[in-house]
């Protein structure tokens, strides 16, 4: 009769069950155990949505544990671009990249600097040869000319010098956010797989109490306590493990933004809404772009530039070199043996010339020759260049794309039927249709589908992040 009792109990426990589960699916909604879990707080559209504000509200009414608000704030936490300001503004080795800036302009002022002009004194006397009346002193004068438009090349060069400085700083930005992208997107699916992986082990000691009542009464063999205590044990050393990797993230962004370590760094975005733009409508329109606005590939243009400027400035070298000068001389001088005695002469005299040097073996040959090599060299880059942001594009676009594919058919059913698997089974299992391993394979495979899934997210996250980058049309995301 007791027996009796105890199966009529599990039988209304699972029809209870049940009736809650159908519940849940008619208002097209998970458990609470689950739900937050499984399914997306915010729905990924094919593009990211235009309204970013939408995207903050829906995550500050996400419900998340105590462990992941230590990771987690939509109000008060950091947001990709957020952390992307913050690295362009302190992060240690882009600002003395920028220096190249203040020395380019430094050498650009000392191109434009005319050549100083020369003075020479020269004194002559003779109180060493018995002549202490004889003396002479001159003060000579010149100026270097520069011919052949020297300084005007010089100028060129220093200012085609400057311009690819500042395109190879916008370059070192451009990769920076994009490594503070990549780093947020590893937190963010760490966070994703921490709190999904919280879950089940919250869901699995609930059941642990449920199991071990049974055994207490007979009515389940010890066996299965033991497996199903043997999977909480494996899903806190998953989440461990787990969380880890969020903290190594977390640290590595602080060190990319100049955050000082002690500060606490969270979380604010959504991994299934990335705060970024919309890719263009096609990859030839993404090409298009990226031709046109990456800085790398504006670097290499100037430095083909810089290479032109550097041969002319090298042909304009080989000119001849003038210095034009002026020279006063005073002159004294003495005879003594005359007929009227000793006769003191003082003569003054102003001189005036031109010295031209003549390029007759040295006319700057082998500075022409480099000089053409380096505009070969710098064009065979630039080129191959333009190649390689082709590919870059078109590679980041068809990740984006399998990504989003990817991220639509685990939205379609893969994550809700395999919650609805977990549902019957454990429904099942209340009124002994199922033994515990069936119920812990299940669940194993919603822990592996949910893993998959998060690697689709992040895929999607980190594909759009690498299509902009690769495009080049903006450093920072949009603001949040």
């Amino acid at each position: 009769m007791l027996y009796s009792l105890r199966r009529l109990a599990r039988w209304r426990d699972a029809v209870c069950f049940c009736a809650v589960s159908f519940i849940g699916q008619a208002q097209a909604q998970m458990p609470p155990d689950i739900g937050a879990l499984s399914r997306p707080d915010i729905a990924v559209n094919s593009t990211p949505p235009e309204n970013t504000n939408a995207a903050a509200t829906s995550a500050a009414r996400r419900a998340v544990s105590p462990t992941v608000a230590l990771y987690f704030n939509a109000i008060q936490g950091a947001s990709s671009a957020d952390l992307v300001r913050r690295a362009l503004a302190a992060n240690g080795e882009l600002g003395a990249v920028r220096l190249e800036a203040t020395r380019a302009r430094a050498r650009l002022r000392q191109a434009g600097l005319r050549p100083n002009p020369i003075i020479d004194f020269e004194h002559t006397t003779g109180r060493l040869t018995g002549s202490a009346d004889e003396s002479e002193t001159s003060v000579g004068f010149g100026l270097p000319i520069e011919l052949g438009g020297k300084r005007r090349r010089r100028i060129e060069l220093a200012q085609a010098e400057l311009e690819a400085v500042e395109a190879e700083i916008s370059d070192r930005e451009r990769r920076l956010a994009n490594d503070v992208r990549a780093l947020y997107v590893d937190a963010l699916a760490s966070l994703r797989e921490l709190e999904t992986t919280e879950g089940l082990t919250n869901i699995d000691l609930k059941t642990v109490v449920v199991v071990q009542a049974r055994v207490s009464e007979g009515d389940t063999a010890p066996i299965e306590l033991n497996q199903l205590r043997v999977e909480v044990d494996r899903l806190r050393s998953r989440r461990a493990l787990v969380e880890g990797r969020l903290r190594s993230a977390l640290i590595r962004l602080k060190n990319l933004t100049g955050t000082p370590p002690a500060e606490v760094l969270q979380l604010r975005e959504d991994i299934n809404a990335p705060g970024l733009p919309p890719p263009p409508a096609s990859r030839e329109a993404a090409i298009e772009i990226a031709l046109r606005t990456r800085p790398d590939l504006r670097l290499a243009r100037l430095n083909e530039e810089v290479a032109q400027a550097g041969l002319k400035l090298a042909r304009a070298q080989g000119a001849s070199d003038v210095t034009a000068f002026t020279r006063y001389t005073q002159s004294r001088s003495a005879f003594d043996d005359t007929p009227v005695g000793i006769l003191r002469d003082k003569d003054k005299l102003l001189t005036f010339g031109v010295s031209v040097s003549i390029p007759v073996f040295n006319k700057n040959q082998g500075a022409k020759a480099e000089a053409a090599i380096a505009i070969s060299q710098a064009r065979a880059r630039r080129e191959f260049l333009e190649a390689v942001v082709r590919a870059d594009v078109q590679s980041a676009y068809a990740r984006y794309e399998a990504a989003r594919a990817a991220v639509e058919s685990f939205e379609s059913g893969v994550i809700e039927r395999s919650n609805e698997n977990i549902r019957t089974i454990r429904a099942a299992y209340e009124i002994g249709a199922f033994r515990i391993t069936d119920l812990l394979v299940e669940q194993r495979r919603l822990v592996d589908s949910q893993r998959e899934f998060t690697e689709a997210l992040a895929e999607q996250y980190r594909a759009l992040s690498d299509l902009q980058s690769a495009i080049g049309t903006a450093v920072e995301p949009q603001q949040q």
